[in-house]
């Protein structure tokens, strides 16, 4: 099992101080990757709902730190570490700068970068930043990953698509990664399954909350349906990387119906968790260590080395 972490993009922690300690605590600890979650502005008011809290809103105050901007500070200032968008809307900027953009991040890391990508949720921020119709968002982020796709390995490259077109141009260098960097599609909603499997390098849903529970047997529902989409498209899906994001509970934190959350309690009940989790077939488990202050996020991290890591096994 791999594992990963997300790093601060807004609150007290959202400082360089702040993501730079807990980028390389974790890289110093042996985690596989880091996470930087995609926010541009946030209403003051919204009518969206928020997929991953019972209320449907988001717990966000306002706040965020642009995405690529973490990315490369923390490319910078670490040698390892893969570098995960977790995950990027991308609707929300132009896929030829886009595609430059990770190109270039690829190449200055020394080929760290996977792009998780997501087709977002919050119709007011799209409305802010002039992004294409929400509404066709699933149908302009499969666009985007092709122009990518192309960007990425032909020069000059074309494209003609519903909603994007170019012809004749060159946007090298080409990313450091072959054929290109990994694209894991957040999300597990059918739409999302099908994405994956036509366009995905791996699969990146969210679980162990109330609002996705997502308990090893409901995974391994959506991992069989994912292996039949695969087989329709002609692509192998024992070359996916599943990627599965979770909170890890403090002990006493209870489920709604009272009985333990995943990745809750003792050291040896989470390392239980984990294997579990690894012999359905997940490959990289994503905690979150932010909560509270700089030092407990780091505290969490080293506690996590020390205490689980170590009984989850390899």
């Amino acid at each position: 099992m791999r594992y990963g972490f997300y790093l601060p993009t807004r609150g007290p922690m959202a400082t360089r101080d702040g993501v730079l300690t807990l980028a390389r605590e974790g890289e110093r600890l042996g985690f596989h990757s880091a996470m930087i979650a995609d926010h541009v502005v946030f209403p003051v008011t919204s009518e969206s709902d928020y997929p991953y809290t019972l209320d449907r809103k988001h717990p966000s105050g306002g706040d965020a730190l642009e995405t690529f901007s973490i990315l490369g500070v923390v490319a910078g200032a670490t040698e390892r570490l893969r570098l995960v968008t977790s995950v990027l809307v991308l609707p929300y900027r132009n896929p030829v700068l886009t595609a430059k953009m990770v190109a270039s991040l690829d190449v200055l890391s020394g080929g760290r970068v996977t792009l998780g990508v997501g087709v977002g949720w919050l119709r007011e921020e799209f409305e802010a930043l002039d992004s294409p119709d929400f509404t066709r968002r699933g149908a302009v982020t499969d666009e985007w990953l092709a122009i990518f796709k192309t960007l990425w390995t032909q020069s000059p490259a074309s494209f003609s698509g519903a909603f994007y077109n170019f012809a004749d141009i060159r946007a090298e260098p080409f990313p450091l990664q072959k054929p290109h960097p990994p694209i894991w599609v957040g999300g597990h909603s059918p739409a999302a399954l099908r994405r994956t499997a036509r366009h995905g390098d791996g699969w990146h849903p969210v679980g162990a909350i109330a609002a996705s529970p997502l308990p090893p047997q409901e995974m391994v529902v959506h991992l069989e349906t994912l292996k039949r989409l695969c087989d329709a498209e002609g692509r192998d899906f024992s070359a996916l990387a599943i990627s599965y994001k979770a909170p890890l509970y403090d002990t006493g934190v209870t489920d709604r119906d009272s009985t333990r959350r995943s990745f809750s309690g003792s050291a040896q009940e989470i390392a239980a968790d984990i294997r579990a989790f690894a012999a359905i077939g997940v490959h990289e488990l994503i905690f979150d260590f932010r909560g509270g202050s700089q030092s407990q996020a780091v505290e969490g991290l080293q506690r996590f080395a020390a205490e689980v890591m170590p009984l989850a096994g390899d």
